[in-house]
C-alpha cells in the first residue's frame, strides 16, 4: 500500500492528455472473450482495475501480450474455465460483466458477488434478470473460502444456448446494459433492450460488437435493438476519451488556480459537465479542432445563483444528465468558489460520506442527509492526514490537499490508481509536488 505526501498551494501549468476511458475498456475485455480471434484495444488506461480484469481474463483462457503502451491484443481460443476467480472478482465491480461473454462461449458462468466502491448498495438483480428472459437459469449460493468469511456466488446456465427477447430494464443501469449487449450478441435472434443506458461508454461497446459482426440499432438511445450473430471476428477498436477524468482535472485546475490545458478530451461528451461548472464561476474554454480544452487561472470562480437569487443546485443524472462519478469533484471545487451551492446525490447514499474529511480540512459544508451537501466558499483549507474510500472522493481529497496550505498526507491511493494512470507523475510534471511512499501504517 502507498500513500502521497502533498505541499499545497503549487499553481500547475502546462498541458495533460487524458487517458482512454476506464468504463468503456472494463467492458470491452470481457466482450474481447466472444470471439476466438484476436483483438486489439488501442488507448487502454494502464489503471488498477484495467489490470484485474486482464488477469481474470488470463485466468479464464485468454492470451495476453505484454502491454505496447496503451495497446493491448487479448486472443481467446478458448475458454479454460467458466468460474472466476473469487479473489479478483471481489476486487473489480466490472468482473460480472464477464457472465454474458461466458455464458455465450460455454452456457455456464460462475460468478462470485463482485468487488467495487463502498459507495452505496449497487444491486446485481437488473444483471440477472436479462439472463433470465434471455433463457439462463440462475443459482445462488453461499461458498466458503478458506481464512475468508463466506462469499454469494452466482451460477448461471444455459447449456443450449441464449434466445433472443424483449428486455426492459427496471434501471438504466450502465453494466446492466452492458451484459444484455453482450449476451444478446451471442443470442440466437433479436433481442430488444428498453430503458437501457446511453452514455458514451455503452456506445463505445456497442461501436465495438459491431465491428466484431453484430448489427444493433438505437445506438445512442434508450431503446436498443441487437441481432445475434452466429461467429465473431477480430476487432481493432480505439478506446474513447475518459470524461471523468477531463471533468478531474477541470476541477484540479479551478481549486488550485492553475492555468491548465487538457487535450484528447470530447468535448461533445462533456457538455453537462462543463455547463455545471460555467454554473459554480468556472469558466472553460473549448479549443475547436483541436479535442482540447483550458481552464485559464485567471477566473473569479463565483457560484451563480438561479433566477430570483435562489441557490442553485446541481445534481446527478442518468446520460445525457450530469455523471455521478463528477460529483465529488464538483463539491471539492466550489469550496473554493464564491458563494453557496446545494449538491444532491441521488445515485448512491454512501457517496457524500467523505466530504466529513473536507471538513477537517476547513470546508464550511454542511451533510444534510445522505444523499445531499450545501457547500459555502471560498474557504481556506489546511493539510491534513486522510484515507482514499474510493476512486472518486480519493481524486477530490487529492485536490484538496493540492489547493490547501501546508503539508497533506493521503493513504490508501491505491484506490485512485484504480482509475487514474501515474497521476502523481503526471501533475508534478505540471508543477505539482507530490510524493509517492510506503504506506507503514499497522494493519490488521
Amino acid at each position: 500500500m502507498s500513500s502521497f505526501i502533498v505541499e499545497g498551494q503549487n499553481r500547475l501549468s502546462g498541458s495533460i492528455a487524458v487517458s482512454g476511458n476506464k468504463n468503456e475498456a472494463l467492458p470491452l475485455i470481457c466482450a474481447a472473450l466472444l470471439t476466438k480471434e484476436p483483438v486489439e484495444l488501442l488507448n487502454v488506461p494502464d489503471i488498477g482495475d484495467v489490470r484485474i480484469m486482464l488477469r481474470i481474463a488470463g485466468e479464464l483462457g485468454s492470451t495476453i501480450p505484454a502491454h505496447r503502451g496503451s495497446a493491448l491484443t487479448i486472443k481467446t481460443s478458448s475458454i479454460t474455465t467458466s468460474e472466476l476467480p473469487i479473489k479478483l472478482a471481489g476486487e473489480v465491480r466490472a468482473s460480472v460483466l464477464f457472465a454474458s461473454s461466458l455464458l455465450v462461449r460455454t452456457g455456464r458462468a460462475v460468478i462470485p458477488q463482485p468487488g467495487g466502491d463502498p459507495i452505496g448498495r449497487r444491486r446485481l438483480d437488473t444483471h440477472f434478470a436479462v439472463f433470465q428472459a434471455l433463457g439462463a437459469k440462475l443459482t445462488v449460493d453461499r461458498l466458503s473460502v478458506k481464512g475468508e468469511s463466506a462469499r454469494t456466488v452466482y451460477t448461471l446456465e444455459a447449456p443450449k444456448g441464449l434466445k433472443g427477447a424483449e428486455i426492459y430494464l427496471d434501471e438504466a443501469s450502465v453494466t446492466a446494459t452492458e451484459n444484455a449487449l453482450i449476451a444478446a450478441a451471442g443470442a440466437k435472434g433479436r433481442t430488444i433492450i428498453g430503458n437501457a443506458a446511453s452514455e458514451p461508454h455503452v456506445q463505445g461497446l456497442c461501436w465495438f460488437l459491431q465491428k466484431m459482426g453484430v448489427k444493433i440499432r438505437g445506438i445512442g438511445s434508450n431503446l436498443l435493438t441487437v441481432y445475434g450473430a452466429n461467429s465473431f471476428g477480430s476487432v481493432e477498436h480505439v478506446v474513447g476519451s475518459d470524461y471523468i477524468e477531463a471533468a478531474s482535472l477541470i476541477g484540479l485546475a479551478a481549486a488550485t488556480r492553475s492555468d491548465i490545458t487538457i487535450t484528447n478530451v470530447n468535448p461533445e461528451t462533456m457538455r453537462m459537465i462543463l455547463f455545471h461548472f460555467d454554473r459554480i464561476g468556472v469558466k472553460v474554454e473549448v479549443i475547436p479542432n483541436k479535442r482540447a480544452i483550458h481552464v485559464s487561472s485567471k477566473q473569479h470562480l463565483k457560484i451563480r445563483k438561479d433566477l430570483g437569487g435562489a441557490i442553485p443546485k446541481i445534481e446527478d443524472n442518468p446520460w445525457p444528465g450530469f455523471p455521478a462519478d463528477v460529483m465529488s469533484i464538483i463539491l471539492v471545487a466550489a469550496t473554493q468558489c464564491e458563494g453557496t451551492c446545494l449538491f444532491h446525490e441521488k445515485m448512491f447514499e454512501a457517496r457524500l460520506f467523505f466530504v466529513d474529511k473536507l471538513q477537517g480540512m476547513g470546508a464550511q459544508i454542511v451533510l444534510c442527509d445522505p444523499h445531499r451537501a450545501v457547500v459555502t466558499g471560498p474557504s481556506p483549507l489546511y493539510g491534513a492526514t486522510i484515507a482514499s474510500p474510493d476512486i472518486r472522493a480519493g481524486m477530490a481529497m487529492l485536490i484538496a490537499a493540492m489547493a490547501a496550505e501546508g503539508q497533506s498526507v493521503i493513504h490508501n491511493v491505491e484506490q485512485i490508481d484504480r482509475g487514474y494512470h501515474d497521476i502523481d507523475v503526471r501533475l508534478n510534471k505540471l508543477g505539482a509536488k507530490i510524493t509517492r511512499v510506503a504506506d507503514r501504517r499497522k494493519r490488521s
